[in-house]
């Protein structure tokens, strides 16, 4: 652990000064704060959504269609959003984009509760609330915690993506019974409520990098970077690829078609999941315990896989989730067709262990390939493609729904694409990088 204390130096980027417990290194710090905020920018925009669906379509004359768009308006918000604050947090850290995203998103979750027509849903839920989300969660933490962390950068994304996770656990339950106690308008405000207290006090916490603050990767001391692994971290920095440079090579787009088959899962399962066992006769709170059964081995896998990703070749591991997660799929559809409560059970539970790996697995496999210090770039320039893709899938899921009246066909072609996925991933070769002096 470094001796370096919190409170030495001000960052480059402006975020003032470091403060904390002496001895502790700050970088745990802002795994901590990574946890609260992606609890908070997931849960908003993805956990909380099935249980919305039926209450408000039924009481606002939509169809799941219109209902669903609003998030795939979200998700293309969220690429173009996301393709700024990479280069940002980059630059300057996430500590400013933190706090305004945090005001955003509050207001546009309390705003939501006076929705009376589609138009205004659209406009707050697809725009508003994705672009604060988005100034909160997932790509600002990410690419902090790939700066702070090298060797550990697993275990710390593992356990920073924990609170995506909790979401799952904490949240689709308790809202259930809010909106079924309360009236669904309720449910927003206390959302709103919640995320304003939350995201503040963390967002004070976010600095950009260790260099900033006279630290080094990992809390390692001065004289431990002198040895193999320091020389390795600052070569990580020294060597990493720009944007130009990422988006010239073949992997930068296998990746990103990659991930981006195997993550379309969870957007539309956190939608379609509540509806789909609703359908099939389970009542909305059993359907909505499944995010929890889903989420409980999601939170507690995390930080396993992220000691496996620090010890093992990444790719291979991502291959494994990606094959669980359609493995898992596979299963939902045939027991809850079925009626085998047991089965279905289990079938959610794997379903959470392969989303255990997906997070830290990209987070590691991005910056393992490209380095760590124009890592926000990187990541945003591929979330037009990723998301965008994503975004067409969660739209035609409920079209599917629509026409056929289940979701037994598009849950199976998504299980198919994250079988396409496990094969991809294995055949992404590291790019090749240039070599530059460790002063870059």
């Amino acid at each position: 652990m470094a001796t370096q204390a919190p409170g030495v130096g001000v960052e480059a980027g402006g975020e003032g000064r470091v403060s904390g417990l002496r001895g502790v290194y700050f970088g745990y710090w802002i795994v901590g704060a990574a946890f609260v905020a992606q609890f908070v920018s997931v849960g908003a925009q993805n956990y909380v959504v099935g249980v919305f669906l039926k209450p408000m379509t039924d009481d606002l004359s939509w169809t799941r269609a219109e209902f669903t768009l609003a998030r795939t308006m979200g998700q293309l918000v969220m690429a173009l959003v996301g393709f700024f604050i990479g280069a940002h947090v980059d630059r300057h850290g996430g500590r400013r984009v933190m706090m305004i995203g945090g005001i955003v998103l509050g207001g546009a979750l309390f705003a939501i509760s006076y929705v009376q027509e589609l138009w205004q849903w659209l406009a707050l839920n697809g725009l508003v609330l994705t672009v604060g989300a988005a100034m909160v969660g997932n790509l600002v933490v990410n690419v902090t915690l790939a700066k702070w962390f090298v060797e550990k950068r697993g275990r710390m994304v593992g356990f920073a993506s924990m609170g995506v996770s909790f979401a799952g656990v904490a949240l689709p339950w308790v809202l259930t019974q809010i909106v079924d106690e309360w009236g669904w308008r309720a449910g927003w405000r206390w959302l709103a409520i919640g995320a304003v207290a939350l995201v503040y006090p963390v967002s004070l916490l976010m600095r950009r990098a260790p260099e900033d603050h006279g630290m080094n990767p990992d809390g390692r001391t001065n004289e431990q970077m002198q040895g193999v692994a320091g020389q390795r971290a600052a070569a990580d920095f020294a060597n990493s690829l720009t944007r130009r440079e990422a988006v010239r090579s073949r992997q930068f787009y296998m990746l990103v078609f990659a991930f981006a088959l195997f993550t379309v899962s969870i957007g539309v399962m956190l939608i379609q999941t509540i509806p789909f066992m609703t359908d099939s006769g389970y009542s909305r709170s059993t359907a909505s315990l499944m995010i929890t059964v889903t989420s409980i081995p999601a939170l507690i896998s995390k930080p396993i896989w992220g000691i496996f990703i620090d010890r093992t070749e990444p790719k291979r591991l991502c291959s494994l989730s990606a094959v669980l997660t359609g493995g898992s799929l596979t299963l939902i559809v045939w027991t809850v067709h079925n009626g085998w409560d047991p089965a279905v059970w289990m079938s959610f539970f794997l379903l959470g262990i392969g989303w255990g790996g997906m997070i830290p697995l990209q987070e590691v496999t991005w910056a393992s390939y490209f380095g760590r210090r124009y890592i926000g770039a990187v990541r945003s320039a591929g979330l037009p493609f990723s998301i965008g893709l994503s975004a067409i899938v969660v739209q035609l899921v409920p079209f599917y729904f629509d026409k056929v009246g289940n979701y037994d066909g598009a849950f199976l072609a998504i299980a198919a694409s994250c079988f396409v996925s496990s094969v991809m991933i294995l055949f992404v070769r590291r790019p090749d990088r240039p070599e530059r002096a460790a002063a870059a």
